[in-house]
């Protein structure tokens, strides 16, 4: 039986073969490079890590219209064991050995290792050159900031790019930050921003009173595609010494068959219907909060 630490757990969330797939490479980087660290996995399928002695596993049926906004669930359960988790994207790698003594992962609140302030965050808009799609985000999210009571705080709000963040238990306002979260779920989903979790975190942050700061996670040592592209231009990386992420990643995510498509497709659209239909009945209990 490995014996855990109690300071912190990785947590992901890996929904469909794809990301399943991907999750156990990343299982077992943590597995190599911080032997004692748990992750915990929500999954449609936990047999599929059964053999990954580090993982723990649930069963997880997507809630959501999509997944984005599921993590809250994975953070939630990682809370009830560990003082602190660290929710990592599950086609995300570890890619050298992590120190014992990381400081920052004590620090109460949530450290974010991208993070923007809500203008910041929205600087397209006032410059007049954004798409449709982010002034429609833009919208939706001022428009949830006032059903929260918070909108005259706005420039103190923080967005938070949501690939790789810590939260730590902060005398309970960690649970007020998920209950929000929650509230604040539905209300984008159901005003088509289905991804618009960095925005709710943000605000459901700001609401509870938890801190969020941006932190380098000094100790972490990470790949992910488009970060790794940008560390590429800025000479800080290559593509050969990381060509073997980037092939494992492509032949996973990016190289299923057409007839893996074909067979999908309907049972997602399926699914994203019924938790359309089944949002909108749960959210009839306030509806001052979702439809006014």
């Amino acid at each position: 039986m490995i014996q855990y630490q109690s300071r912190f757990c990785f947590c992901s969330l890996a929904i469909g073969q794809r990301y399943r797939a991907l999750a156990l490479l990343l299982a077992q980087d943590i597995q190599k490079y911080s032997p004692n660290t748990a992750l915990i996995i929500l999954t449609d399928k936990p047999q599929d890590f059964s053999t990954q002695s580090n993982v723990i596993a649930y069963k997880h049926r997507q809630q959501g219209i999509k997944c984005y906004h599921d993590k809250r669930f994975v953070i939630s359960k990682a809370l009830l064991d560990f003082n602190s988790c660290i929710y990592i994207d599950a086609d995300m790698r570890i890619t050298a050995p992590m120190p014992s003594n990381i400081q920052w992962i004590d620090e109460p609140g949530i450290s974010a290792r991208a993070c923007d302030s809500m203008p910041l965050k929205y600087i397209k808009i006032i410059d007049g050159i954004a798409d449709s799609k982010l002034h429609k985000e833009f919208k939706v999210t001022q428009n949830a900031a006032k059903k929260l009571g918070i909108h005259q705080n706005w420039q103190n709000i923080t967005f938070v790019h949501e690939y790789l963040f810590a939260v730590t238990k902060d005398n309970r306002k960690e649970n007020l930050f998920l209950e929000y979260w929650g509230k604040l779920a539905p209300y984008f989903e159901l005003n088509g921003v289905l991804d618009g979790e960095g925005n709710a975190i943000g605000l459901a942050s700001a609401k509870a009173g938890l801190s969020i700061r941006w932190c380098e996670m000094e100790g972490i040592s990470f790949f992910k595609d488009r970060t790794e592209m940008v560390r590429i231009k800025k000479g800080e990386s290559s593509v050969e010494r990381m060509s073997i992420y980037f092939e494992q990643q492509q032949n996973l995510e990016y190289c299923n068959s057409l007839l893996t498509k074909i067979s999908t497709q309907p049972s997602q659209l399926f699914i994203r219907l019924l938790n359309w239909i089944k949002l909108c009945f749960t959210t009839l209990n306030n509806i001052t909060f979702y439809y006014w």
